[in-house]
């Protein structure tokens, strides 16, 4: 006899919901695939293209008066990011039924992120906020206090919300606390790994934050409009929108936007010098030799009527070639990975926070390994820079000078307090 389907059986109370208010963009249907035909005749995209090239002149718009406003300002901005990839992630696994069976759990949460921020940038910006407070000798010492008892700090406080999770404990809510506490720390690694790097690159100069950045977003709308007019071949399963004509349309015009950007930024000392300190006025430095400019002849190379005999290219831009590669090959795969985990939860957008976008972890899952690369390349970079740059290019390098320049080089990875921070602890 067959079995009545009218009846089911009532919701158990720990079903999972998760209610998500929808993304502004149009789902394509459902019997296209990109092979059949290009996404251009989908008329229902021109609506999603326009909503998402209106937010993205927003966003543009505003990065662009931040980052004229200096780097205190584009670390300000940095943490308002993670605040809001942090609070994206953390609703993943959410369940109502069980938060509310656990008041004051979710705080547990942000007492962990906050604490690995006063961790990371505890370490990054320690040595620039001494030298922020040098004519102040109130600050000077208690600064150096705080500096002295940075490590001690986190540690306690980690042990204190170690503590509160274990205290917070309750019967039949084992799994779902573990699994939380679980998520959280991979959550940390994920947010604040990249955006140390970050950070670390913000203050070493504008310039190696800035044209990684630009990188990853000219890529990602290149691979939007090649994929969108002339897409037909499908790249990759996870993410059936990504297609081969859009991957190799967005690599070319990666690396061609690199060599040229590279040589437009590099040209400003704004974005060119590091800031010691945390204050916000206007730099002037050295540009190094990596900045200034070095003259090509054409003659022979080009007809008489071409109007340039002559062409300045900076030594920089050969350099920002590899990371328009890496931006290019090694980015997407970023996004490839976040179009995999979206899969995994069953959910379109990580939120909804940036209309036609999602949210602004689907804005950064590209960005993620790319201030590493930077971190690692740049001080190769201007350590090659140095050593290559000698009046005598003939002259043996004697051996004290590469100790010198090696060292500068580990300094610069580890992060590791100056002169003026070593000096106050001596002192104690």
């Amino acid at each position: 006899m067959q079995k009545d389907s009218t009846t089911s059986a009532p919701p158990t109370p720990t079903a999972r919901v998760r209610q998500r208010k929808r993304s502004n963009e149009v789902p394509p249907e459902a019997s296209k695939a990109n092979g059949n035909h290009l996404l251009v005749d989908d008329q229902n995209k021109y609506r999603s293209m326009w909503i998402r090239a209106h937010s993205t002149v927003w966003m543009i718009g505003g990065f662009a008066l931040i980052i004229y406003m200096g780097h205190l300002y584009i670390w300000a901005m940095v943490v308002v990011i993670q605040i809001f990839m942090a609070r994206e992630l953390f609703c993943l696994l959410r369940k109502a039924h069980e938060d509310s069976h656990l008041p004051g759990f979710r705080l547990l949460n942000w007492h962990f992120f906050f604490t690995a921020m006063l961790f990371v940038y505890g370490r990054i910006l320690s040595q620039r906020l001494v030298n922020t407070v040098t004519s102040d000798k109130f600050l000077y010492k208690l600064v150096g206090n705080l500096i002295k008892y940075h490590m001690f700090t986190c540690y306690f406080l980690y042990i204190a919300g170690f503590m509160w999770f274990i205290l917070a404990l309750k019967k039949k809510m084992y799994k779902y606390q573990f699994g939380q506490f679980a998520w959280t720390h991979m959550i940390l690694i994920v947010v604040f790994t990249q955006s140390s790097f970050t950070v670390a690159n913000i203050f070493e100069g504008i310039f190696w934050f800035l044209l990684p950045a630009s990188l990853i977003v000219i890529n990602d709308i290149a691979a939007y409009i090649f994929g969108f007019f002339f897409g037909r071949t499908p790249l990759i399963k996870l993410s059936p929108k990504k297609t081969w004509e859009g991957f190799i349309g967005a690599s070319v015009a990666t690396i061609i936007s690199a060599f040229v950007l590279a040589n437009v930024m590099g040209r400003f000392q704004w974005l060119t010098c590091p800031r010691k300190d945390l204050s916000t006025g206007w730099l002037h430095c050295d540009p190094g030799p990596l900045f200034k400019p070095e003259y090509y002849d054409l003659t022979g190379w080009v007809p008489r009527w071409f109007p340039w005999k002559e062409v300045s290219v900076l030594p920089v831009q050969w350099h920002a070639l590899c990371l328009g590669l890496f931006a290019s090959i090694i980015a997407p795969f970023g996004g490839f990975f976040a179009s995999g985990f979206k899969r995994a939860f069953k959910i379109k957008d990580f939120g909804d926070s940036i209309p036609g976008h999602g949210g602004i972890t689907d804005r950064m899952d590209c960005q993620h390994g790319d201030g590493s690369l930077c971190i690692h390349l740049s001080p190769v970079i201007r350590g090659g820079s140095k050593l290559l740059s000698r009046d005598d290019p003939g002259t043996d390098i004697d051996e004290p000078y590469l100790r010198g320049a090696a060292r500068s080089v580990h300094e610069d990875r580890a992060n590791v307090p100056g002169e003026a921070v070593q000096t106050i602890l001596k002192s104690r």
